[in-house]
């Protein structure tokens, strides 16, 4: 049945017309929990719905064990933000179901952009996604003063619409090449035209809006101030659940270019080694929390460009593995944030002194996610950055794997210097944190997944390299 195949985003659409009620009302505590249920309700339908196969929409959206799997870590990882996140400290009561219902349809936007497979229905998609996270940035409590949530949110907007409007010349030059928006009728006239120059910067142009996304150098310049101004459970989601979308999507386009695009391998070559650097040497002065952890999502971007540039079925599962590990990670070190801070303020550094007295089970989930982020064993950071560093050594860049691992260890300093006034400074509150069951919880979770994945991530990369065989 074609409904069945347009199930999830169907009740994502379904729920943010109800949570559109709660707008009306200004009935907060009923959007939040309608929001949640939605939530869990779409991460349960898409597990159901891993298996199914089929198109919609004269073609348009393909469903599919590729676009499936992106669904539910899509809807899993928003669920998880509106748990740990749902509180809202920093946002006014009266924006708070309006959060919701953006949030929602930010996810609704990402699920269709992992089916997209045609040029327009993807734009489409991908402005469903980015509109909603543009409204959400400034929805901060103006206690702190204005300037900085408004002046994130401008940036962000213009940012993005440079990248999209970069991204829509590059599609012209494809439709123009190929007289297609379809990827299916693009990818094989490419293979034929990939040694012309519309080609070669047709697909750049196209990649720049999605490595914005990714955040990836030089698209990044939105990334500190995004992260500093927005909530706290703001930036949780876009450091988080829009890469997977980006990823998904990034994949799809390289595959258009393989395996003659050498020009687009040397630039994202040159792109992951300047992410690379730019981020973790940025990373090392911060002393805001979330412009560190905006940093060094610049650096992981970097990383995921290592299996991307493979243009092997190997190289794109290992970038889908490290995306759901940088995920997994990214979201335990924004969980204790949330927790530590009281009403929604940005956190220090310095304010993690001696976390391990006030909460041993908030420390140590920033002590997993940021040992995991930092490559570490056992955790699943360490796994993904060997494997996607094996891949492209055995692609032939030899060159590229020593620059990674230079800067694996750079990192290392950075996020140990977190653990370090985490476990061995004097806290400069000495009052016990209050942690409700339901983030304890969300906090177990994320340290079992993190660590089981890095012991046997096998299960991962089995599925991960079934779903891209599934478009290959």
């Amino acid at each position: 049945m074609k409904l069945m195949l347009f199930a999830p985003e169907l009740i994502l659409l379904l729920g943010s017309l109800l949570i559109f009620f709660f707008t009306l009302s200004g009935d907060a505590k009923k959007a939040r929990q309608t929001a949640i249920t939605i939530g869990i309700a779409a991460s349960l339908i898409c597990l159901l719905s891993l298996q199914q196969n089929g198109s919609l929409f004269y073609k348009a959206y393909q469903v599919d064990l590729f676009s499936q799997l992106f669904k539910v870590l899509i809807a899993l990882a928003m669920t998880v933000v509106l748990i740990f996140g749902g509180e809202l400290k920093d946002i006014s009561p009266r924006m708070k179901p309006e959060y919701y219902l953006f949030l929602i349809l930010s996810g609704l936007g990402l699920m269709m952009l992992v089916s997209s497979v045609e040029l327009i229905t993807l734009f489409v998609a991908l402005e469903l996604s980015s509109f909603s996270l543009y409204l959400m940035v400034p929805m901060r409590d103006d206690r702190q003063g204005l300037r900085s949530q408004m002046e994130a949110g401008v940036k962000y907007i213009l940012f993005a619409v440079m990248a999209t409007g970069t991204m829509l010349f590059g599609m012209s030059y494809l439709f123009g090449m190929t007289g297609s928006t379809y990827l299916a009728e693009i990818a094989p006239q490419l293979k034929t035209l990939m040694s012309e120059p519309a080609a070669i910067v047709g697909i750049a142009m196209i990649l720049s809006g999605f490595l914005f996304k990714l955040a990836v150098f030089p698209f990044h310049f939105w990334v500190p101030d995004v992260y500093q101004g927005a909530a706290n459970e703001t930036t949780s989601f876009i450091a988080s659940v829009p890469k997977l979308g980006a990823v998904a999507i990034l994949i799809r386009i390289t595959m258009l270019a393989a395996p003659e695009g050498t020009a687009i391998v040397t630039m994202l070559m040159v792109f992951a080694v300047a992410s690379m650097f730019y981020g973790n040497l940025a990373a090392l002065v911060q002393k805001d929390i979330k412009r560190l952890l905006g940093f060094s999502g610049i650096a992981h971007a970097g990383f995921v460009l290592l299996g991307l540039l493979t243009f092997k079925q190997e190289g794109y599962a290992t970038s889908i593995f490290y995306i759901v590990g940088y995920v997994l990670m990214n979201m335990a070190c924004f969980l204790v944030l949330c927790t530590v801070s009281k009403n929604g303020e940005n956190v220090q550094i310095a304010d993690l002194n001696g976390l391990y007295k006030r909460s041993p089970l908030m420390a140590f989930t920033l002590a997993t996610g940021m040992m995991a982020l930092a490559g570490i064993p056992p955790f699943v950071g360490f796994v993904g950055k060997f494997m996607l560093m094996a891949g492209a050594l055995q692609a032939g860049h030899l060159a590229l794997v020593i620059l990674a691992a230079l800067n694996t260890a750079i990192a290392i300093y950075y996020y140990l210097s977190v653990l370090k006034v985490t476990y061995c400074d004097a806290p400069s509150d000495a009052s016990a944190l209050e942690i409700g069951f339901t983030t304890k919880a969300v906090s177990l979770a994320l340290i079992a997944a993190i660590i089981t994945i890095g012991v046997n991530p096998s299960p991962v990369l089995e599925i991960a390299n079934r779903a891209v065989a599934a478009i290959l």
